[in-house]
């Protein structure tokens, strides 16, 4: 069984908890670098206002509530509960959202490294509805595949990422494949027990290998995992930007400044 190394809640600013960052999680659990838990009212204090990625992809899933979202790629909808967003910035991008409706919105926005045979592409998006996305078993399978199920998003090879909940008393165990040798889970509903034993707003990280990782609930329970190979390449940080070399992160930032300018002139960005 794979023991946990570290928890943490992160820091919490409003409506936002950060409980991963690329340079300080994010180190450790590459391709995962960055993950915030998003739980804002609908309204002006909820909107996320337009801002850039590039050599990232990043990947909302709304658990509760409903977003409105917007992209310089010409991409604009709506997604519901149960719904995911997948963007690959690529060479650079900037897009912008906010929540709608009367419910407040629950989810998790994830960044994953894309690496260099991913980072320059030019950008582009998937969006899913709740039942556009498979099950096995008590997992939803947002990235990757799992057992029989799998997730139509073109997400790097070895990057599974799950939407679990358990009911009542029940137990659920993740059989990583070989290559996953890096694990996190973090909590959004009720708790789970055992030696893994967190709450809402945790998250666990668990030691370095490909050991099975067993969940228990004793009540009803709700959490992300994601699992995957450990990205070779060191991190190159910028404001917005994740990138395997300087050269590519210089690259990218100078695309974010064009597009910027763009929306700029267009009046869409003051």
């Amino acid at each position: 069984m794979r023991k946990v190394v570290f928890r943490t809640r992160g820091q919490t600013r409003g409506p936002i908890t950060r409980l991963m960052s690329p340079g300080d999680l994010g180190q450790n659990l590459k391709p995962f670098v960055f993950l915030d838990l998003a739980t804002p009212e609908p309204g002006p204090d909820g909107f996320f206002r337009w801002h850039p990625h590039s050599g990232i992809a990043t990947v909302t899933v709304i658990l509760k509530g409903a977003v409105r979202y917007q992209e310089t790629t010409g991409a604009t909808g709506t997604l519901g509960a149960g719904a995911v967003e997948w963007m690959a910035s690529g060479a650079g991008v900037w897009h912008t959202g906010a929540p709608i409706g009367t419910e407040r919105l629950l989810g998790f926005q994830l960044w994953i490294a894309l690496g260099p045979d991913r980072e320059m592409r030019p950008p582009a998006s998937q969006y899913l509805n709740a039942d556009a996305v498979q099950s096995e078993g008590p997992a939803r399978v947002i990235l990757g595949a799992y057992g029989a199920a799998s997730s139509p998003i073109d997400a790097p090879p070895g990057v599974t990422y799950l939407d679990v909940r358990l009911a009542a008393g029940e137990s659920w165990t993740f059989k990583p494949e070989a290559s996953q040798t890096i694990a996190w889970l973090a909590i959004y509903e009720g708790s789970i027990e055992g030696a893994c034993s967190a709450s809402f707003g945790d998250m666990v990280i668990f030691e370095e290998g490909n050991g099975e990782i067993t969940i228990s609930a004793s009540a009803p329970a709700g959490f992300v995992l994601g699992a995957a190979a450990k990205l070779p390449h060191d991190l190159h940080i910028g404001h917005h930007s994740v990138h395997t070399s300087a050269e590519a992160l210089q690259r990218g930032e100078a695309e974010i400044v064009r597009i910027g300018s763009e929306l700029r002139v267009s009046g869409l960005l003051s």
